[in-house]
């Protein structure tokens, strides 16, 4: 066993006894200090405490919690320790409830110590993890990779390495690929001098998905060399909306193309716009009401413009405005509104000109069919013109449209007078899909109060 594999073993193994010991540390600490508790003789609060510390690190192996953080966020880092805390209580609870034994316990007792062992266990991973991305950052703790493949995706590799060097990552040696024969052969002597002793600590393959073959006979030489030796696939020519590794009915499988917003993320971005989107709807119905009696005054009914939109996945929806144009016949082709338009009435020029005409929208959000935040719905005619234009131009459908999004804040709205135009606004939709977080979310939301209300837009 190498001197680096056991250390990583040795971590790990503290790592499974600090967790342990903090949980029993936690409990007794309250229980001597709870009133009533200090003295309660008796096995049934010592059993638990010994029980839960020591179940912690056992459910923490079924969620990966010990895996190696190198190369992993800290929102992963910290989702594992929750999710195993979260086991950990929910099989605690499940055997006093099962054993008819919960009464013995005190509630406090219980939610304190929970509550606090989950406090201190995502602290000090925060803080550990942190510290080894400082450590990395100054050269220490360091990894050697060997990397085999093409010359510019080893430079490429290099360059985005040395960009995060809290990774700790570093290519010390390369093989260049220039043809089949050639880097076998480097590759099986590699192998024979690398069984016992090497200056390395990872192997990085990085060929196109053509390369199949070669890649498999690079695995097969490699398989007697005792490091993790780990595929790059060289997607440079593929085109991608976002990508990821999956296991579906036992194979693994590369996704060149599934929607970013899913699992935890799906929920996360759902909270957010019930909620937002409730507190909005009631902060902006007086205003509304205003809007809505502004618009029957100037120009009668209907207050609102409903019209079909596509949404997640291409599915139609009624999205709904202020309606801000005169009535035109009915079956007439969808137009974009340009400057100058006869159509848009005066309120609805101004209406417009702040986006106010967008608030009914809000109702759409709360019905589950639009985002607060996403890339804005065309009209359904548009969307099969562009369609044909722009190879990515229905990969913006892979999420719910929004009222507001990244493409707005940036000036891309309103009219499109060339194609240049709409692939703008296609590329920071698809930026911000492949992007995501809840704080790209609540800048938009501000730069939008900022830039997205009044703009010189038709």
């Amino acid at each position: 066993m190498s001197p680096r594999r056991a250390s990583n073993d040795f971590l790990r193994m503290v790592m499974r006894g600090f967790d342990a010991a903090v949980a029993m540390l936690v409990s007794t600490l309250y229980f001597w200090h709870l009133p009533d508790l200090a003295f309660t003789f008796g096995t049934e609060y010592p059993l638990l405490i010994v029980v839960g510390g020591l179940l912690l690190p056992a459910i923490g192996e079924i969620f990966g919690l010990y895996e190696p953080w190198r190369g992993r966020s800290v929102f992963s880092m910290f989702g594992s320790y929750f999710a195993s805390w979260l086991g950990t209580v929910l099989l605690i609870s499940a055997f006093l409830v099962v054993t008819q034994s919960g009464y013995i316990y005190s509630r406090l007792w219980m939610g304190l110590s929970a509550l606090s062992v989950l406090a201190i266990g995502l602290l000090s991973r925060g803080l550990l993890y942190g510290y080894l991305r400082r450590l990395r950052a100054r050269g220490r703790n360091i990894k050697s990779i060997l990397f085999i493949g093409p010359a510019a995706n080893a430079e490429q590799t290099r360059q985005r390495l040395a960009d995060m060097p809290h990774i700790g990552y570093r290519i010390d040696q390369t093989i260049p690929y220039t043809h089949d024969d050639q880097v076998l052969e480097d590759v099986v002597r590699l192998a024979k001098e690398s069984v016992f002793k090497r200056d390395f600590d990872e192997i990085w393959l990085s060929f196109p998905l053509s390369c199949g073959n070669t890649v498999k006979a690079l695995a097969d030489s490699l398989i007697g060399v005792p490091v993790n030796v780990r595929y790059f696939p060289d997607l440079s020519d593929v085109r991608l909306l976002n990508h990821r590794v999956a296991q579906v009915a036992d194979m693994f499988s590369i996704d060149l193309n599934y929607s970013p917003l899913h699992g935890p993320a799906r929920i996360v971005k759902s909270i957010e716009d019930y909620v937002l989107g409730t507190l909005l709807f009631i902060g902006f119905l007086p205003i509304m009401l205003l809007i809505a009696l502004g618009v029957w005054l100037s120009t009668g009914r209907p207050v609102l413009f409903k019209q079909y939109r596509h949404g997640l996945d291409g599915k139609r929806f009624k999205i709904y405005k202020f309606r801000t144009m005169h009535l035109h016949p009915v079956g007439e082709g969808t137009r974009q509104a340009h400057r100058g338009d006869p159509r848009i009435t005066p309120l609805g020029r101004w209406l417009r000109r702040t986006s106010l005409d967008e608030l009914p929208q809000l109702y759409n959000v709360l019905q589950g069919r639009m985002s607060l935040v996403g890339p804005r719905p065309h009209a359904l005619d548009h969307n099969a013109f562009y369609k044909d234009l722009i190879v990515k131009y229905m990969q913006r459908h892979r999420v719910k449209p929004g009222i507001t999004g990244w493409a707005q804040i940036y000036g891309l709205r309103g009219e499109t007078r060339d194609v240049v135009d709409m692939e703008q606004r296609v590329d920071h939709d698809l930026y911000y899909i492949n992007n995501w977080t809840l704080g790209m979310d609540v800048k938009i939301l501000a730069l939008t109060v900022k830039r997205g209300f009044f703009n010189a837009q038709p």
